[in-house]
């Protein structure tokens, strides 16, 4: 006897989400790979490029861990991409600065990252586009702007 599912009330968001961002990943993936640079990559890249940021900072801004982050650090070191150097502001402190050639691949990069996230778009109705930005938007802002605390979330798996 087989046990039957327990009954839908709501649409299953975390499936919708999780789909769509995992497949989005993917196609971003795929498009970066393509001029030698991930996903993280990118991030460090154009985020070094606003302003003066430490590692530690860049690594918050991309939701990377300490080790992540030096592994990404690295890559675009070798790539001669970026380097650490002291801060201008803070001798103690180090700095991720972007290379000219660099500069020259954040750019491409952004073009493919808004290339990939236009398609997306486009393959909804124009009408729906406004309302799906507009709805995720208020979700990034207002209920789901922060996790829950890790501990609790690791209560409820053990």
């Amino acid at each position: 006897m087989t046990a039957l599912a327990p009954k839908r009330d709501e649409p299953d968001l975390s499936f919708l989400l999780d789909h769509t961002s995992h497949v989005l990943r993917s196609r971003m993936a795929v498009a970066l790979g393509e001029i030698g640079l991930t996903a993280r990559m990118h991030c460090v890249l154009v985020h070094a490029l606003e302003e003066e940021r430490t590692q530690v900072q860049l690594a918050a801004i991309g939701d990377m861990d300490k080790t992540t982050m030096v592994v990404t650090v690295d890559a675009l070191e070798k790539a001669g991409l970026a380097e650490r150097r002291a801060s201008s502001t803070d001798r103690r402190a180090r700095i991720i600065a972007v290379t000219p050639e660099g500069e020259k691949m954040a750019k491409r990069s952004q073009e493919i990252v808004d290339r990939v996230h236009r398609e997306a778009l486009e393959a909804l109705p124009e009408r729906d586009r406004a309302n799906l930005l507009r709805a995720l938007n208020s979700l990034v802002e207002g209920h789901l702007a922060e996790p829950v605390e890790a501990s609790a979330a690791r209560r409820a798996r053990q």
